[in-house]
Parts: C-alpha cells; structure tokens; sequence
C-alpha cells in the first residue's frame, strides 16, 4: 500500500510517499481501506513533533478516515468487510490502508460522501463535545468562536446555532466570516482589524458572552476572558496560532468562570459509550440535513504537503481532504 511517511519532525515538505507492507488486524481492530482522509491543524504539528505527544518515527500522520472495511479482528461483530465506515486514528490516515480500533469505528451513512465523512469526525465530535459536555450550552446563551472559519470552528458555529445560542463568530477576513454567516452566525467580529474586547462589548450589550471556543489560542484569548459574562466557560479546545496563552487568573475569579479543557481524542478512547451517543445524534442532525460540513479544497494522496501548507498558512476555510484511493 502506498502511504505517507514522516521519518523526521520537519515541514510538509519533508514528508514522503513509500510502498508499505499491507496491514493485519488483531483482536478489536478493523483494516479500513481508506478512501479519504480529513486534514486537521493537528496533523501539521505532530510532523514538527510540536503536539502532546511524539510518535515513534517513522510514521504516518492523519487521523480522521471514510473508507470500506477490508478485514475485522476477533471480537468484531458491528462491522464486516465491504462495510463503509468512517472513524478516527491517532495517526496513519494518509494511507491506502490504516488500522481502527474497533470503538473508533462506525457505519456510514449512505447519503454521506466519503470526503464528507472524512470531514465529520473530529471537527464535529470536537465542537459538540465541547459545547454539550464540556460548557453545557443552553438555549438562547451567547457562545464566541474564536477561528469561526476553520474545520472545528465552523462546526461550532453551526451546532451552536443548532442548540439554540445566540452565536458570535471570529475571523481574520471579510472572507470568512462570509463563511460563517452562511453557518448561521448572527454576528462576526474581525479580529484583524476589530478590537476583540470592545466589540464584544458592544454585540452584548455590555453582558459579555456566555462561552468562549478557542481552537486558536494566542493573542485573542485573554480579550475573549476579558469579554466573559458571569460564570462563563472558557473552552480550550487547541493552539493554531502557535502560541499557548499565558491567562492571568485573577480573571477566572473576577468572572467566577471556568476555564475547561477539550481533548475530545481523549474523550473518546476513555469513554466510548458516551462518545458513540454523541456521534449518534450528530448522524441524527446529519440525516436531517441541519449539518452540513463544508469542503474547501480535495487533494490527492501524493499532494498530502500542498493540503498540510495550505493548512499551516491558514488559507483554508472549512476542511482539506485527502483522497486516498
């Protein structure tokens, strides 16, 4: 099979493509023929060994696959080979072939695309995750999502509207905040040339906002804390901007709100029944056509570093996708 190898922490320029041994199942894993794969900003920072954790190298980076169930381990009853699925790896999805553990790994839809289910996983297991479990959302709070325009921010702003909040989306353009109001913001903020704290200010009244997603980190997070209501949930989810904030914590107590972390990977693997729920009623609001991933751009496997550059400098609205085979 023909895969993607990083064989040294470095750009997407320093990945290469390689013939590898075809893979074997073992008890509760699952070989997908993978038709596509999502490219999500974490995959740009664990080729620079820049995320939470190193994998050994060599090794292949990409983690959000849809593709055809090729063979099952022993224990596997809810998947057969020629089943479609889609499901999520911690890397290996850049690949004509990956193993899934069996928990990381669900039906197709057969409305659903391969590119579009490629799409799904993180960026909306993520988001809902985040505002379901992690800030509990209620309807009609005021949630601001920071990097409204990316993969997982996009899909915050359409499930928050979807759960009734009042949403106000963050953006560097004129150009993707277009994007988001098509998702259903009511207002947007550019934070390229908007002051983020006064204008938060101003689009609530002085009240602040209720929850705060950053996926971005950076210079915008302390001014989204600053711009909190009472009790409000700052939501952690990832650093695209490169740089981990330092959040002075006096503010937590002049807010008394909480600052929450988001690891939905990790959410996953450690509770599996809770995360399947979730992805069932997200393929619920899928089927009803209320969600709708959006896809900027299809590349091929040999072009995976033209997907990761694009994706590193930030040209990318909504998601880039892999096609594998």
């Amino acid at each position: 099979m023909k895969a993607i190898v990083c064989k040294q922490f470095g750009l997407p320029s320093d990945l290469v493509i390689e013939e590898l041994e075809n893979l074997t199942p073992k008890e509760n894993e699952v070989v997908v023929q993978v038709k596509a794969c999502g490219v999500n900003f974490p995959d740009t920072l664990i080729i620079q060994g820049l995320y939470q954790f190193k994998p050994e190298l060599p090794f292949t980076p990409g983690s959000d696959i849809a593709g055809v169930v090729k063979e099952v381990g022993t224990g596997i009853t809810h998947v057969k080979p020629g089943d479609e699925v889609f499901g999520f790896v911690i890397h290996g999805g850049f690949a004509e072939e990956v193993i899934v553990p069996v928990n990381a790994c669900f039906k197709k839809p057969p409305m659903m695309d391969f590119p579009i289910a490629a799409s799904f996983m993180m960026a909306y297991g993520t988001s809902y995750h985040a505002l379901k479990d992690r800030a509990q959302m209620i309807e009609g709070e005021t949630l601001l999502v920071l990097g409204a325009s990316g993969g997982v921010g996009l899909a915050a702003v359409e499930l928050g509207k979807l759960m009734g909040a009042k949403v106000i989306a963050a953006a560097s353009s004129e150009k993707k905040l277009q994007l988001c109001r098509e998702y259903g913001a009511d207002e947007v903020i550019n934070y390229s040339s908007e002051d983020l704290k006064s204008k938060i200010k101003e689009l609530t009244a002085g009240k602040g906002v209720n929850a705060v997603y950053d996926p971005v980190g950076g210079a915008y997070s302390e001014a989204a804390i600053r711009g909190m209501a009472w009790e409000g949930r700052y939501l952690v989810v990832g650093f695209a901007a490169g740089d981990i904030p330092r959040i002075p914590l006096n503010l937590a107590l002049l807010k008394g709100c909480a600052i929450v972390g988001v690891f939905w990977g990790n959410f996953a693997m450690k509770t599996p029944k809770k995360n399947m729920q979730n992805t069932i009623e997200l393929m619920q609001w899928y089927g009803e056509g209320k969600l709708n991933p959006h896809i900027h751009k299809i590349y091929p496997l040999e072009e995976t570093s033209k997907a990761l550059e694009a994706m590193m400098n930030r040209e990318v609205r909504g998601k880039v996708v892999i096609q594998c085979s």
